[in-house]
């Protein structure tokens, strides 16, 4: 009798304990929350819990049939469903790639998230403000490009860390092609970057988010390159649900791409999480 109890007892226990991991574990998965790049597919990694995990720490852990938010640069555009993550395999086989059940046309990033990653909108501003104009001078005077010649892609206006304080994101790029490609050598004077203007203790600042800088042309050696990239702000979205706004820009070079999610405080821009591929 009592080892019938004992045989009783010890699985009333386990079954305890197995049923207080399952809890455990399911909520930690709904503590997760994935992002992907939408028209690629590639999984960044996920945010949770105020923590950003790598596409490889967080891979097993996204289930088949997750929902998504699909946003563009301005706008929440529906919802999709997405398979377990995959190798994207050659030429890249670290990158890890989500199929989503809809890709809307101007679809940038699809979260799996309750909350709005989008509560304050950017507004596409003037890409000819004199202002502006000025700021990408004298910034890129300081990169050593002497004579700049400025060429804006585009200008954003978005309140990032909801103080009531619109920053400024500039997306600017010249690489003297009249086609816009980005060659595989960098001529002189040339250049990419996206910079933030805000107000910082009654002043306005200027920092780098990202970007390249050519004071003199790549001297080719051979079939020797530089391969430079352009950048631009492709989306600025409340990625980890804590209100504040990050930056995502998306680059690319003659045969490849990266997108990188950005935190940008008044004191440090800093890169969280970054999907690329490319030969």
């Amino acid at each position: 009798m009592k080892n019938a109890r004992f045989i009783i007892g010890f699985a009333l226990k386990a079954a305890a304990r197995l049923g207080a991991l399952f809890i455990c574990a399911s909520a930690t998965a709904s503590d997760l929350h994935p992002i992907v790049e939408v028209q690629s597919g590639y999984l960044f990694g996920a945010a949770s819990d105020g923590k950003w995990l790598k596409a490889e720490e967080s891979a097993r852990s996204v289930k088949a049939d997750t929902t998504y938010q699909i946003y563009s640069l301005t706008a929440k555009l529906g919802e999709a469903t997405g398979s377990a993550p995959k190798s994207v395999d050659e030429p890249c086989p670290d990158t890890m790639e989500v199929t989503l059940s809809e890709k809307p046309e101007d679809g940038v990033i699809a979260l799996a998230a309750p909350w709005n990653a989008l509560p304050r909108k950017p507004r596409i501003a003037d890409t000819t403000q004199q202002v502006y104009v000025d700021a990408v001078r004298d910034f890129l005077k300081t990169k050593k490009i002497e004579q700049p010649k400025v060429k804006i892609e585009n200008i954003l206006r978005v309140d990032l860390d909801g103080d009531g304080e619109d920053e400024v994101l500039i997306s600017a790029t010249n690489y003297f092609n009249k086609d816009d490609r980005v060659p595989m050598r960098s001529p002189a004077g040339s250049y990419s970057m996206v910079l933030l203007r805000r107000v910082v203790s009654g002043k306005v600042e200027t920092q780098l988010v990202e970007g390249e800088f050519h004071p003199k042309a790549y001297v080719r050696r051979e079939d020797s390159f530089d391969a430079p990239n352009a950048y631009k702000v492709i989306a600025t979205l409340d990625l980890d649900g804590d209100g504040k706004m990050e930056v995502v820009v998306g680059s690319n070079y003659y045969e490849g791409e990266a997108i990188t999610i950005y935190r940008c405080d008044p004191k440090k821009v800093e890169a969280l999480l970054s999907v690329s591929c490319g030969a």
